[in-house]
């Protein structure tokens, strides 16, 4: 069985963001005994001075963030995420009413590519996350996130949530595949398919095709992994995902 390396995985905090907000010292130390070296904050900006103080304490990273730059204070947010270490800042979700048009879609794109210009002159990049809607989306026959990606300059990147892909309707390694190089990184998680949160699991326990998403992103350079909500422990959850995707299961 394949596998992904350390350098390569991340975990997405918004999985134990309860624990977070009750002690962000004590949730970044299990994370990084677990294994981890990467971290993908969200909202970073609320709780930067913990998030700072535990980064450099548990010797993790924040390479990529999920804070949004579509009608957001865009100079603020590099500033900090340039403070923080954090290389590419990704539009974490957008209205879904925004992607039931081609002008909607364009309104998005327009800001990620003002956003992208300004990101650059600092060293960074932007990004953008999707959920189910931006693949249920038809505008001419392609995906809306497909539309996004050729209304956004090559330097936006895209962080493919491969389970909504999965349950927004896309066939993902072929999505992938057409998508080529703006995929840089993979949201990976795993349960039943469908919309209900509370089904999730590690990556490895559910009916999600997980490495054949990997395998159809050959430039992957981060893998993150990702709960919403789940009826299981969800520490327990990444660690058992951490210990699938190295194969130390």
């Amino acid at each position: 069985m394949p596998t992904l390396g350390t350098d390569v995985l991340s975990v997405q905090l918004y999985t134990v963001r309860e624990a977070l907000a009750e002690d962000i010292d004590a949730s970044l130390r299990r994370i990084a005994e677990i294994g981890f070296k990467q971290v993908e904050p969200f909202a970073f900006q609320n709780f930067f001075d913990g998030l700072k103080a535990g980064l450099a304490k548990y010797d993790l990273t924040a390479p990529t963030v999920h804070t949004s730059v579509v009608d957001a204070d865009v100079d603020e947010i590099l500033g900090a995420a340039k403070e923080l270490g954090i290389k590419t800042v990704i539009t974490p979700h957008t209205d879904p009413e925004l992607w039931k048009s081609e002008e909607g879609i364009s309104h998005i794109a327009d800001q990620l590519n003002a956003a992208a210009e300004k990101a650059a002159g600092l060293g960074l990049s932007v990004g953008y996350h999707n959920h189910w809607f931006e693949l249920e989306s038809s505008i001419d026959g392609k995906h809306g996130l497909e539309v996004l990606a050729a209304k956004t300059a090559p330097e936006v990147v895209l962080e493919v949530d491969t389970y909504w892909a999965l349950v927004g309707g896309a066939d993902v390694p072929a999505l992938l595949g057409r998508l080529g190089d703006r995929v840089q990184a993979l949201h990976l998680k795993d349960g039943d398919g469908t919309r209900n949160n509370k089904n999730q699991v590690a990556v490895g326990n559910g009916v999600i095709p997980v490495w054949d998403f990997i395998n159809a992103t050959p430039n992957l350079k981060y893998g993150v992994v990702e709960l919403d909500d789940s009826e299981l422990d969800r520490f327990e959850c990444i660690a058992q995902s951490f210990a699938y995707l190295t194969g130390k299961a």
